[in-house]
């Protein structure tokens, strides 16, 4: 059995999720130690509880260390089976984390499936719902992945309770990856979203992101909904290109100004715009795993976050694959997925 310690480099969940990943992809045992041994409340918190679940119904797997709390997990899978499945965090816990765990398996199975996922749909420590849906899952499916999503009802910290549908499609094997530019830029877009808030606070972020961003009203949107079963609020900055699409998130807190939060988006779609890459810092993570299960490919991006030199050292326990990142000019880097024969 395969002993991963779960305190190098990042020392976070995205060690467990990855490895749930490639374990139910390759069929390889682990023995996962020191759980999220860096972070304030170390051992598995619920959000990653439902993640091992998922692994463990849709590879059919044992597990042992599966509590709240837990500091050490064994983990051994079967065979993977496609199907109807239904996963609920109970918490406002990221539901689109445990899509990620469990969606590269999902892709290799025997038959379509389903997943119904509850919890939360916009959290601020993970990929919002319509990252996944607007930004990641269109890249795979240029890689030959069928896959569709339906929000259902919004989740947001801390009320949780976000429902969303997932249909995925068996897919033999995913195709080379290439992005190293962004190509022509189609639209720029701003949207706050405001569940059950007054609505000036959206007015306000996008009145900031029209400043900060110099856009005309045109490109600026308030979605108010009644759809959530709490208050919550995000602001969303999308930059849509021929070649990619990549959306910049701020999320309202209590006692921080509308302005302060547009502030923290637009920081981040500005240091983008800074750089030619085409790939921002959270993409490049998320795509090195479909990559190295497929048939690789090339991309560039900003400087390598520490999250995804943890994740590049996590995919190559599993995988007989090269992954090499070398730094270009004008602040880039190229990141190179090589499968070995």
């Amino acid at each position: 059995m395969m002993v991963i310690d779960g305190s190098f480099g990042e020392g976070g969940g995205q060690i467990l999720r990855t490895s749930l990943s490639l374990a139910l992809l390759t069929g390889t045992a682990f023995r996962l130690e020191k759980i999220r041994a860096k972070r304030k409340n170390p051992g598995l918190l619920r959000q990653h509880l439902t993640a091992v679940e998922a692994a463990v119904a849709v590879g059919h797997a044992e597990v042992s260390g599966a509590t709240i709390g837990s500091p050490e997990l064994s983990f051994k899978p079967n065979a993977i089976r496609g199907g109807n499945y239904r996963f609920a965090v109970g918490s406002a816990g990221s539901v689109t984390l445990v899509l990620q765990t469990v969606l590269p398996a999902l892709l290799l199975a025997d038959q379509p499936s389903t997943l119904v996922l509850e919890g939360g749909t916009h959290n601020p420590f993970a990929p919002p719902y319509d990252y996944v849906a607007q930004v990641f899952l269109p890249l795979l499916e240029r890689m030959g992945a069928t896959v569709s999503l339906q929000l259902e009802r919004y989740g947001f910290y801390p009320a949780g309770g976000g429902k969303f549908a997932v249909t995925i499609e068996p897919c033999a094997q995913l195709k080379r990856l290439d992005l190293m530019k962004r190509g022509k830029l189609l639209s720029q877009s701003a949207r706050a979203i405001v569940a059950n808030l007054p609505r000036h606070i959206g007015e306000r972020e996008l009145q900031t992101v029209r400043r900060k961003m110099a856009w005309q009203d045109a490109a600026l949107e308030v979605e108010e909904t009644r759809n959530a079963n709490g208050a919550g609020n995000v602001l969303m900055i999308e930059l849509a290109y021929e070649k990619v699409t990549e959306i910049f998130t701020a999320f309202g807190e209590k006692n921080v100004r509308a302005e302060v939060v547009a502030e923290r988006a637009a920081k981040e779609a500005r240091e983008y715009l800074q750089t030619e890459a085409p790939v921002g810092e959270h993409l490049a993570d998320q795509l090195l795993l479909p990559m190295a299960m497929g048939e690789g490919g090339s991309l560039v991006t900003v400087k390598p976050s520490l999250h995804t030199t943890t994740n590049i050292a996590v995919i190559k326990k599993f995988l007989e694959v090269e992954i090499i990142a070398e730094e270009m000019a004008g602040q880039m880097w190229r990141i190179d997925v090589l499968p070995q024969a």
